[in-house]
């Protein structure tokens, strides 16, 4: 671990102006760079916590605000603490407006977020990895599968609907990825049951890629979440050993 610098940001995107957050190591030196993709409830402290503690093991970490067509984060009220209570009345906007962020206005974002990283002096040259929670878990592999020369390493931790029926569906994306992936599932996710990782898994055999997909025995949805009731510190500390793991061999 080392000394950390945090800082918010904005970045042009085709569309307009993506606020986000960056945290590197504080040597101002050029590190790999990793693109980290928020869940659904956005970028916020607990998220910045996590792009930290990443980037204190000498990495540059970009969070982006990928809603931010709706307004700058948080893009709803949220509390300190995420109870189970609570979950219904929030989601209640969020779910709009994630259903809004398509397939075509999340790669064009990304394209800018890469753009971003790419003229930064903080990142070094070589591949860069991408790591997402719950919704970001698919916009991380949707990014390595447009740009699969750009990352070595792509992880996805409780992400749902990596398989659906859809023809852009993610699993069907898996034979345009370069990089070496990582799946960590809850298995207490009704978002990604059983037989979905199953099929995940069958598409990623198909495709030749290299890749790892484990279930967190008694895990929910959300489990890295430290401010909701779903976080697991056991599953959390597991996501952290294999995403570490993967990015230092990888990156």
């Amino acid at each position: 671990m080392t000394n950390v610098q945090g800082t918010s940001l904005d970045i042009r995107t085709p569309d307009g102006t993506a606020d986000a957050y960056l945290a590197h190591p504080g040597d101002g030196a050029a590190h790999p760079g990793v693109l980290l993709y928020m869940d659904a409830f956005g970028l916020r402290p607990a998220l910045e916590d996590i792009a930290r503690r990443l980037a204190g093991h000498g990495y540059t970490v970009l969070v982006p605000n990928v809603l931010y067509r709706a307004g700058r984060a948080p893009v709803v009220e949220l509390p300190d603490f995420i109870d189970p209570a609570q979950r219904p009345e929030i989601f209640k906007p969020l779910f709009g407006l994630v259903q809004s962020l398509t397939p075509d206005l999340a790669l064009r974002d990304a394209g800018a977020y890469l753009d971003w990283l790419d003229a930064s002096p903080l990142v070094a040259d070589g591949p860069m990895g991408t790591a997402g929670y719950c919704m970001g878990g698919v916009l991380a592999l949707r990014t390595a599968a447009a740009h699969p020369d750009r990352f070595g390493a792509v992880a996805s931790f409780h992400a749902g609907r990596l398989v659906t029926e859809a023809e852009d569906s993610p699993h069907r994306l898996l034979g345009r990825v370069t990089a070496e992936l990582y799946f960590g599932h809850a298995d207490q996710d009704q978002s990604m049951p059983a037989d979905r990782i199953e099929a995940l898994e069958q598409a990623a055999d198909a495709a030749g890629v290299t890749y790892r997909s484990e279930r967190y025995e008694g895990a929910s949805h959300g489990y890295t979440q430290a401010d909701t009731a779903a976080y697991d510190a056991e599953a959390d500390e597991r996501h952290w050993r294999n995403l570490l793991e993967l990015f230092a061999r990888r990156l």
